[in-house]
């Protein structure tokens, strides 16, 4: 059996670290993100710390997990591999050169496909219909080494990005049990990737804002990417009033209906049987919004709190 280390912080690890922690290998320690606190000084569930305190693996937690002192700890772990995911930090080459069998790292894309901090984002942005969970050998340059197992997925119309990140998250887990056993019997052999890549940069809050001039499929695929960070968002611009900031969660694209002459952004009806915006090519149907400061609410209940007419208009100030 193999002596194992983990290095996770976000959620996407949980279902891995849990498969590792029931297996017959040994997970002798979790590196993880330091503890961070939020507004009001409030500290964060740390749900990768708590899983491995109930299970009494040692936690670290390193600022700067490259630092002299960080791998003298791991090298007095003595591990076999270090398994990876969604731990936030790159590793150096001195740092990998200490596992007997290096690291590996779980990645929620098909790589050479959108390498990088998002690959389930702007798989569901750029229209992708199947993605999956690419497990690899890390090497010092990013989600580039290669290849040890690859299992994909179609990508559902409507998932959101949420809810495909919590299915690949646990499709993750059998997966990498998989993997280390071929590692452990050396019936294993990492295959090079492509030199096709893409890559999926961090996004930042400004990228949700929803560009009316795009077709109705490309943004309903924005508003599913989006969710539930940074959101989808546009300005409500009615006749009578000021903009205001307002969150598209939900919609239905409407691709063979004709907007007419219709500008982009343009409401279109908004009444009891919804609320229909014109786009660049097609019609978009919303279906959940949430006004800047308030809850989620279906379109029905939000019209009726804030009345819209056709003509009036969602756009980018």
């Amino acid at each position: 059996m193999l002596r194992l280390v983990m290095m996770g912080t976000g959620e996407f690890a949980i279902p891995a670290f849990r498969a590792l922690l029931s297996s017959p290998h040994t997970v002798v320690g979790l590196f993880t993100q330091p503890d961070r606190t939020g507004r009001g000084h409030h500290h964060h569930p740390h749900p990768m710390k708590e899983t491995a305190l109930a299970a009494g693996v040692p936690v670290f937690q390193p600022e700067k997990v490259n630092a002299p002192d960080s791998l003298e700890t791991l090298r007095s772990l003595a591990p076999d591999l270090c398994v990876v995911a969604a731990y936030g930090q790159i590793l150096s080459a001195r740092l990998l050169a200490i596992p007997k069998r290096g690291a590996i790292n779980i990645h929620a894309s098909l790589l050479p496909k959108y390498r990088g901090a998002a690959p389930i984002q702007y798989a569901i942005r750029n229209g992708e219909t199947e993605t999956g969970i690419t497990i690899f050998q890390i090497e010092p340059k990013l989600d580039a080494g290669g290849i040890l197992s690859m299992h994909s997925t179609p990508i559902g119309p409507d998932e959101t990005a949420g809810e495909l990140h919590d299915r690949l998250a646990a499709m993750s887990a059998p997966q990498l049990l998989e993997t280390l056993e071929r590692i452990e019997n050396g019936t294993i052999q990492p295959v090079p990737q492509s030199s096709e890549v893409t890559l999926a940069p961090r996004l930042n809050k400004a990228e949700g804002i929803i560009d009316w001039n795009r077709s109705a499929r490309q943004i309903h695929a924005h508003l599913r990417a989006m969710t539930p960070w940074p959101r989808a968002f546009t300005w409500m611009v009615a006749a009578s009033g000021e903009p205001h900031r307002l969150l598209a969660l939900r919609s239905a694209p409407h691709p063979d209906h004709s907007a007419g002459d219709a500008r982009p952004g343009e409401i279109l009806r908004a009444d009891s049987t919804g609320l229909f915006v014109a786009t660049g090519d097609g019609v978009l149907q919303l279906l959940e919004v949430q006004p800047d400061g308030k809850r989620a609410m279906a379109v029905d209940e939000f019209l009726r709190g804030h009345p819209l007419q056709p003509g009036d208009c969602f756009s980018t100030p």
